[in-house]
């Protein structure tokens, strides 16, 4: 497939990194020239240095005969222009476009062909704010990730010493809990992955991937780790567009403080949010996080454009008391360092939005992408098709389809009706299937099993 990128920074970057591997003709486009050169080194792409808007640029980066459009510029306007642009004088089949301001995205008529012709819209603010308002609804869990509307769930737990299922093979979980049906999709022992089967015994330290309906997984993570208190108190450093969108989704379920530097950003942050303390100051002023009882917060969030400044007030937090601690860092090699150290959870930016993007790169009928593990793996809901001839999966049981080694099917979503991926379950046409891939080099394989044989349609 050929792909234009628009936009180098770290979305743009990151998302070309995730396709460049997989057999994909990458060309980016940047005004900075340096950033590119950087880019290039790493990885076997094409780049274009100009501004994305202008045709002359367009077309000197190949969009004549690009099969798509990612528009992730920092600008919500040069992305809208560049896929009015595609649509109008190239006819690139297909757009997607980063949008940041919320005046644009709820004004869903402005992205149709009478408009600026954006088949698809991403906000990396509001899927980082769904993102962590997930964790600190379940303060146990590292990741929450839901599929099929909402009905499934994957959630990633760290096992602690002491914790229920320590020594335990995974077959006490399924005795334990007759009437919840959960799975184990993976586990992670210092960084290499097991595959997960019944005599599998959980030790400390493991980091364990389970698949559950949504409407179990509190019960399930009770019996996984014991149970921190719910969340009542959340402070977040940082007033910008994540910050802000946080503390306005929070506020009416938790006492939530904010911490902002800037004291225009303060009064206006003060008018926009109705039940949120917002306060003046620096995050990693040890003395301020004294006088508002750091100690006592359950959920510390540290949502600054500045990566040091994040950690360093995240580890303030920590020393000070703080239960949990999440720290917005931009960096990947940042990410790796603090990881699973005195920060509870290091959250990428772009790792949690490329699976947005990716749903519309994986080839057969991919309905939803989840980047697990900083890249390193990934969960897939992929839409079987066709029947036992046509297709390699429907009519199947599990235990029949070949799946590449660590790929584990989790689960199906069958109309209303979630059921576990159990050996002898059978796929069905239209069914949606959770894939977990421990490898990324194993997804192609796994979108292929998916694809229908040429002539069923």
């Amino acid at each position: 497939m050929k792909i234009l990128i628009l936009g180098a920074g770290q979305v743009g970057s990151t998302v070309a990194e995730n396709l460049v591997g997989e057999a994909n003709d990458i060309t980016v486009v940047d005004m900075d020239g340096d950033k590119l050169a950087q880019l290039q080194d790493r990885l076997d792409l094409r780049t274009v240095t100009g501004n994305a808007a202008h045709p002359s640029t367009l077309e000197q980066a190949g969009i004549a005969d690009a099969d798509m459009l990612l528009a992730v510029t920092l600008s919500d306007e040069v992305n809208l222009v560049a896929c009015k642009l595609a649509a109008s004088l190239y006819n690139t089949p297909t757009r997607i476009a980063r949008i940041r301001t919320a005046d644009y995205l709820k004004r869903e008529e402005l992205f149709n062909t009478e408009n600026f012709c954006v088949n698809f819209s991403i906000c990396p603010e509001q899927i980082l704010t769904d993102y962590i308002t997930k964790l600190i609804e379940f303060p146990e869990a590292l990741q929450v990730l839901e599929f099929a509307d909402g009905k499934v769930s994957l959630v990633a737990v760290k096992v602690f010493e002491g914790g229920p299922l320590v020594g335990k093979p995974l077959s006490y979980l399924r005795s334990h809990m007759p009437q919840v049906e959960t799975r184990v999709a993976a586990i992670f022992r210092q960084d290499r992955a097991i595959i997960p089967e019944g005599g599998t015994v959980v030790q400390t330290g493991d980091e364990i991937f389970f698949i559950a309906d949504s409407n179990h997984i509190r019960r399930v993570l009770n019996e996984m780790r014991r149970m921190d208190k719910p969340t009542k108190r959340v402070m977040i450093v940082g007033g910008g567009n994540i910050g802000r969108r946080l503390a306005k989704a929070l506020e009416r379920d938790y006492n939530v403080k904010l911490i902002e530097f800037n004291k225009k950003s303060c009064k206006r942050l003060a008018e926009e949010l109705t039940n949120t303390l917002v306060l003046n100051g620096d995050g990693t002023d040890e003395k301020l996080m004294q006088q508002e009882n750091v100690g006592e917060v359950d959920v510390f969030c540290a949502l600054t454009n500045d990566d040091e400044n994040n950690i360093m007030s995240a580890l303030l937090a920590k020393q000070g008391g703080a239960r949990k601690v999440l720290s917005l860092i931009n960096r990947s090699a940042y990410v790796d360092l603090v990881q699973g150290g005195k920060i509870d959870i290091a959250l990428s930016p772009a790792h949690v939005t490329i699976g947005s993007l990716l749903a519309y790169v994986r080839q057969g009928d991919v309905a939803v992408v989840h980047s697990l593990r900083r890249g390193a793996a990934e969960a897939l809901e992929l839409v079987a098709h066709g029947d036992r001839e046509s297709s390699h999966v429907v009519g199947r049981r599990i235990a029949e389809v070949d799946l590449p080694r660590g790929a584990t099917i989790g689960a199906l979503v069958r109309g209303d009706e979630v059921h576990m991926g159990h050996h002898d379950t059978v796929i069905e046409a239209e069914d949606h299937v959770i894939v977990f891939v421990t490898e990324k080099r194993m997804v192609k394989k796994v979108e292929k099993l998916f694809q229908v044989r040429l002539g069923f349609f």
